[in-house]
């Protein structure tokens, strides 16, 4: 590939061929089928031959295209096992690789960004990219100092591309979203283009970076690498090894899931509350295992990466979370419903019965009910399937209910985040962090002096 996609037409041309491609691959399998092949043998086929038509076509876009597989990635937890299979390997490889941008863009890129004295800042440089991304690549290199460093150069035109992409895969929403039973694929195409022009913004992603690795530099559970040097195209960051998730996923020993499991949970309500940052990109490409947790090497730390897409929370996850949340569990449909209302998550014009929301609601927060509980495809897909069947009340329930837009980022990260976990198929603590971390789900006891002024 000798550059970045740009041209419209063509880019659209090759988004086109996706839900062809899907159309005439099944004629081609009821032909197969017609002159007497196994129905499994080439249903099987067929989804081989998407996943990996949906890789290339993604994969060489990058853009948007990338950005929206790697956002479906992380759902494939739910969709069922006979077609999870060919496509989780596929999706997979857009969490980690895609092809790479030719050497000597890059090396333009860092001419007209850093100088053309350019490779004196570095004692080494890799051109050979480690990682490639949906807007960016990442090449690995020796800071002058002697650091590790990675340096993540942007596409030119990426920006151009990543709205063209996302712009066409909209038109073609309700043909993707079969994919992902229980999702609509409209809504996450149009969150991830509200967020193009902070994502393009190397600078943004600095300082959320930075405020990230400073509030987390003694953690022993969490590392985020610190920021070296950053300027427009260009960001320079510490290097950080690890196991990807994604070979955690593939490979890990139960011990890895588990604590990788345990600690993603943890970064996803501590963030917020220790940095007023969310990371709302959780796909399995943006963090790693390390070793040298709390017990010794033998432990494990979670490193995370790219903090170009956060949601910006200054007093951290919204209280009325964790209120909803433990007044879910303890059984006050009456007092939930309220607060839903109040939210804007039951709009002035629908009415509801409380009670039924409780019982679409419970399902959904089991793991919350328990000390512990794994998360598995299985759970993943029994809440998609009851979610997306049209005969079910949780069906028609939610068909009603509204997602106000200071949660949709939210909600979506932690769908995803949920996604993962059930990937992992990790067995989670998850009620110690929400006690821990998440604002309302303890209600706090009065103090002496509170007490005194209430009863006066």
């Amino acid at each position: 590939m000798s550059d970045l996609p740009r041209k419209a037409v063509t880019r659209t041309a090759k988004l086109a061929a996706l839900p062809l491609g899907f159309a005439g691959r099944a004629t081609w399998g009821l032909g197969k089928r017609i002159v007497g092949e196994s129905a499994e043998i080439v249903g099987r086929e067929l989804q081989q031959r998407t996943a990996e038509q949906m890789f290339k076509v993604l994969g060489e876009l990058k853009g948007g295209a990338m950005k929206f597989g790697q956002a479906l990635s992380v759902f494939e937890s739910a969709l069922p096992e006979e077609i999870a299979g060919p496509y989780r390997a596929a999706l997979t490889k857009l969490q980690e690789a895609a092809p790479p941008m030719p050497t000597r863009t890059v090396h333009s890129v860092l001419a007209e960004r850093l100088g053309e004295d350019w490779h004196d800042l570095f004692l080494e440089f890799e051109d050979k990219p480690s990682a490639a991304a949906s807007i960016g690549q990442v090449h690995r290199g020796v800071w002058h100092d002697g650091r590790e460093v990675a340096v993540k150069v942007q596409y030119p035109g990426a920006g151009e591309a990543l709205l063209s992409d996302l712009n066409q895969l909209s038109r073609f929403a309700r043909l993707l979203g079969p994919l992902i039973p229980g999702m609509d694929i409209k809504p996450l195409i149009t969150e991830l283009k509200d967020r193009v022009s902070e994502e393009l913004d190397y600078g943004l992603e600095a300082q959320a970076q930075q405020a990230h690795a400073d509030e987390f530099a003694d953690d022993p559970d969490v590392v985020v690498p610190a920021v070296v040097h950053q300027c427009d195209q260009v960001l320079i960051t510490e290097w950080m090894e690890g196991i990807p998730l994604s070979e955690v996923i593939s490979d890990g020993t139960q011990e890895q899931r588990d604590r990788a499991g345990q600690l993603l949970a943890r970064f996803l309500f501590s963030g917020p509350a220790r940095t007023g940052l969310l990371h709302a990109d959780p796909h399995p490409g943006n963090f790693r295992l390390l070793p040298g947790g709390p017990e010794g090497e033998d432990d494990w730390r979670l490193g995370v990466l790219d903090f170009g897409t956060v949601d910006r929370l200054p007093g951290g996850l919204p209280t009325p979370i964790g209120d909803s949340l433990r007044m879910t569990l303890d059984g006050e449909a009456d007092a939930v419903y309220e607060l839903l209302c109040e939210e804007g998550f039951v709009k002035d014009s629908i009415d509801l019965d409380p009670d039924a929301v409780l019982d679409y609601l419970l399902p959904i927060i089991e793991p919350a009910q328990v000390d512990e509980f794994t998360f598995t495809r299985g759970w993943m897909r029994s809440q998609a399937g009851r979610v997306a069947d049209p005969r079910s009340p949780a069906y028609q329930l939610a068909k009603q209910l509204n997602l106000p837009p200071a949660y949709l980022l939210i909600h979506r990260v932690t769908l995803s985040t949920i996604g993962v976990l059930c990937q992992l198929g990790a067995t989670v603590r998850l009620r110690d962090e929400l006690e821990e971390w998440l604002p309302g789900f303890v209600l706090e006891e009065p103090t002496a002096e509170e007490g005194a002024a209430a009863e006066a």
